[in-house]
């Protein structure tokens, strides 16, 4: 086919007769990344069989092949067409032959409890082997601080009413609910549920502490284990205690807490470290039946008290003491304090233990990413099995991106989000050309760092077997 327009003085002539180009060249450091972690052969064994014949994909194909969907843009299962359609960039991916979206839903509906174990527990491997990889300096630098598990749970809002393992939440809004164990300072996943959207996840999070502090490579210090007050329980706290780790929880508020911040002297709050115009305290609070040495940190923050929201639903009214909140709707007073408290059993100064707390927030960039970057900002089938096989594709995509700019010594300036990822490194069109036997991927000069990045993966040595 060919078409032709004119630009200026020159006839500019489209034609559609070229079957080597590929969109994303990128995907060969997927590859790269795939074969010096063993990552397929290790979900496999981690997963075991999910069908009786040999031919066709494993569970760890059939996840990789998902993953790699995400990573260069794949939004749905449909969108596995467009994998297959590249026909000329199946030598540089790690699944060459990805399954069509009706095989990879039946695949996907074959993995129960035990096989999404088995996912969890094979990335847990392929952690502890890429740490093993990195260079020594950075190795020793994640070694010489304490791991940190951050846990929290994120809606998906779903739009099928018949989906499985769905339920409303307290806004209204039909959902999914992922909940999330993430190693914060390695920027990987360690563990995972996915429930409906109306499920408390408390009664879960205690096996899921277990299951993400297992995960964690040897040779690391005692872990930290973050969550917020969604996730407020003692059953947490004592599970982090039982698995070798201490806690940090936020608390819900009340009366014995506002009890509790009533007695505090005013000299003894203290600023708080990065946040201007915050201040710290210790509080003489511990909730009953939690762990020996559980004590608790609160924070306040000043706010106008025409800054107050006239929506009684609002969520910061919960952080004002309710008899200043009265005062202040009633104007007598100008001004009050927002409060926030964690509870701990972390033996440390509260001014650097509620700055520490505070860096929770990068399991919300990592949900964040997990939905914007890669796709679990949908779960696209009416199968609960399909959906669960979905969120882990999603987290295993997270994963690689998180683990190729860290053995590739890309993300020293910040980590790239899986947007700017595809952009810079991943979507990169080229021409694959075979020559004398060999394949030879031609791409434009502007992308010559994409070969500085696949020499440091090609450096790294490749698992034995």
């Amino acid at each position: 086919m060919v078409t032709s327009l004119r630009r200026g003085r020159a006839r500019v002539e489209l034609r559609f007769d070229d079957p080597t180009q590929t969109p994303d060249v990128g995907l060969l450091l997927i590859a790269e990344l795939a074969d010096r972690l063993d990552l397929v052969g290790t979900l496999d064994r981690q997963v075991g069989e999910i069908k009786q014949r040999r031919r066709g994909l494993t569970g760890g194909e059939l996840v990789m092949a998902l993953a790699e969907s995400m990573l260069v843009g794949g939004d749905f299962l449909c969108d596995l067409d467009s994998l297959r359609a590249d026909v000329a960039g199946a030598a540089l991916r790690t699944i060459a032959d990805p399954p069509a979206p009706t095989t990879a839903a039946v695949l996907a509906r074959r993995f129960g409890p035990a096989q999404l174990r088995g996912i969890e527990r094979g990335l847990a491997a392929v952690t502890a082997r890429a740490v093993g990889l990195l260079p020594a300096p950075r190795r020793q630098g994640l070694q010489a601080v304490r791991p940190t598990v951050d846990l929290d749970p994120t809606d998906v809002e779903v739009y099928g009413a018949k989906k499985q393992g769905m339920g409303w939440t307290y806004a209204g809004r039909w959902c999914g609910r992922p909940v999330l164990a993430t190693w914060a300072e390695a920027g990987v996943a360690l563990a995972a549920e996915l429930v409906a959207g109306n499920h408390d996840a408390r009664p879960l999070a205690p096996d899921l502490v277990r299951r993400a502090l297992a995960g964690l490579p040897p040779g690391l210090g005692r872990p930290g284990v973050r969550a917020d007050s969604g996730l407020f329980s003692g059953a947490v706290a004592r599970a982090a205690v039982a698995a070798g780790a201490d806690f940090a929880i936020a608390a819900k508020r009340n009366s014995a807490i506002w009890q509790a911040i009533h007695t505090v002297d005013e000299a003894a709050w203290t600023p708080a470290r990065g946040m201007p115009g915050a201040e710290v305290a210790r509080l003489a609070y511990a909730p009953a039946g939690w762990p020996v040495g559980t004590w608790a940190v609160a924070r306040r923050v000043r706010v106008a008290a025409t800054d107050i929201s006239a929506d009684p639903r609002a969520r910061r009214r919960r952080t004002f003491d309710p008899a200043q909140l009265r005062l202040a709707l009633g104007g007598q007073l100008d001004q009050l304090y927002a409060y926030s408290i964690i509870v701990t059993n972390i033996d440390d100064d509260p001014v650097s233990l509620e700055a520490w707390f505070r860096e929770r927030g990068q399991v919300e960039e990592r949900i964040k990413d997990s939905k914007l970057g890669m796709a679990l900002r949908h779960l696209p089938s009416g199968s609960a099995a399909v959906n669960a096989v979905w969120m882990w594709a999603a987290l295993l995509a997270l994963d690689c991106s998180a683990r190729l700019q860290a053995l590739a010594g890309i993300d020293t300036d910040g980590r790239a989000h899986g947007k700017r990822l595809r952009r810079e490194l991943l979507g990169i069109p080229g021409r694959l050309v075979r020559h004398a036997g060999q394949l030879i991927v031609r791409v434009a000069p502007r992308y010559a760092y994409l070969g500085q990045v696949r020499q440091r993966l090609a450096a790294l040595p490749v698992p034995a077997g």
